[in-house]
C-alpha cells in the first residue's frame, strides 16, 4: 500500500510526526542514513538535508510535512515523511485502490499532500518558479486518478467563498481556479474532462468562471470544449476576483476574436496578476489591521 491507502491522520498527527522526527534526525550523533531516490544516486538523510515544506496558503493552523533533497538543492525534493518512514515521491503519488480512479473529491489530508506534490514539486518548470501559488486549505479539490495515479488536479473557489485569506469580498460566481495534468498524461483529453466535470458539477448557475490569465494551453482545452458543447458559448468567463460584471470576459467571444496571447506574454501576465494580487491582499490585510485598532480604540473608551 502507499501513504494515500494507509488509515488517515489529521494535520496535527501530520506536524506532530514531523517536528518528532526532526528532533530526533538533529540529536543523532551517528552515522548518516541513506535514501535510495534512484537505481544510481541516493541521498543522505541529515538535519541539513531535511526541510519543512507548507502545504497550504494560510498557515493557522501550519501544516508541514518533510520534504528531502540532495545537498545544496533544496527545492529538489526526491522523498516525503509520512506515517513513519520516507517514500519516494512517485510512491507518494500512488494508490492500490482500484475504487481510486477518475476525477474524485479530495477528502483527507494526504490527498491535498498529492494536490500540493503534483503543484509544487513534481511539475515545477525550473527550480526558482513554481506553477501555482499554495492552495488555501479551504478551497475545493478534486483529484484525477488513472491507473493507480494521481496525474491532475483541478481546483474550484466556490461561490462566496473569500477571494482570499485577509479579504472580506467572496466571489460572486464559481471560478475554476487552477487546472493542471502531468507532462506524460497529457494530450489524452484529460484537461477536457476536467472542464466539463466542473461545468457539470455546477448546472444550475448560469455563468462560470475560469481564473484570469488563462494559459495558452487551458485556451486550447477552452476552444475544444466550446466545439464541442456550443451550448457553454454563452456561460464561460474568464474572471478576475470577485467575479464582477466588469471583470468578466467572454471566453469564447475572446477566441473568435483572436485575443488571447502567446506563451511569452501569458507567463508576463501571470507575473503581473500574481504581483496585483500580492499587492491587494497587502492593502487589504492593512485596511483589516486598522479596523482591529479602531475597535480596540473604541472598546478602551467603553
Amino acid at each position: 500500500m502507499y501513504p494515500v491507502d494507509l488509515p488517515a491522520v489529521d494535520e496535527t498527527d501530520l506536524r506532530s510526526a514531523s517536528e518528532q522526527y526532526l528532533s530526533s534526525l538533529e540529536s543523532r550523533h551517528r552515522d548518516n542514513e541513506w535514501f535510495q531516490s534512484s537505481q544510481t544516486s541516493k541521498v543522505a538523510i541529515t538535519a541539513n538535508n531535511v526541510r519543512r515544506l507548507q502545504v497550504f496558503e494560510d498557515d493557522q493552523p501550519e501544516c508541514t510535512v518533510l520534504g528531502l533533497h540532495p545537498a545544496g538543492h533544496p527545492t529538489q525534493v526526491v522523498a516525503l515523511y509520512l506515517h513513519g518512514k520516507w517514500w519516494c515521491v512517485d510512491d507518494v503519488l500512488r494508490t492500490s485502490s482500484k475504487s481510486r480512479s477518475g476525477l474524485l473529491s479530495v477528502q483527507t489530508i494526504m490527498e491535498r499532500v498529492i494536490v500540493f506534490i503534483l503543484s509544487q514539486v513534481v511539475e515545477r518548470p525550473s527550480q526558482e518558479e513554481v506553477l501555482f501559488s499554495l492552495h488555501p486549505r479551504t478551497e475545493s479539490c478534486k483529484l484525477l486518478w488513472r491507473d493507480g495515479q494521481a496525474v491532475g488536479f483541478y481546483t474550484v473557489k466556490h461561490k462566496g467563498s473569500l477571494c482570499g485569506s485577509w479579504s472580506g469580498r467572496g466571489y460572486l460566481l464559481p471560478v475554476l481556479d487552477t487546472v493542471l495534468v502531468r507532462r506524460s498524461w497529457r494530450r489524452r483529453g484529460f484537461g477536457l474532462q476536467m472542464l466539463d466535470d466542473f461545468c457539470s458539477s455546477f448546472s444550475r448557475e448560469e455563468v462560470l468562471g475560469v481564473s484570469t490569465p488563462l494559459s495558452p494551453s487551458m485556451v486550447a482545452v477552452c476552444r475544444r470544449f466550446l466545439q464541442l458543447h456550443k451550448e457553454h458559448g454563452e456561460r464561460l468567463y474568464e474572471v478576475e476576483a470577485p467575479g464582477g460584471w466588469t471583470q468578466r470576459r467572454n471566453i469564447w467571444l475572446n477566441i473568435q476574436l483572436g485575443r488571447y496571447s502567446s506563451c511569452r506574454d501569458y507567463v508576463s501576465m501571470r507575473r503581473a496578476t500574481q504581483r496585483q494580487e500580492e499587492q491587494r491582499g497587502m492593502k487589504e490585510m492593512t485596511h483589516l489591521r486598522r479596523c482591529r485598532l479602531d475597535i480596540l480604540n473604541w472598546a478602551w473608551l467603553l
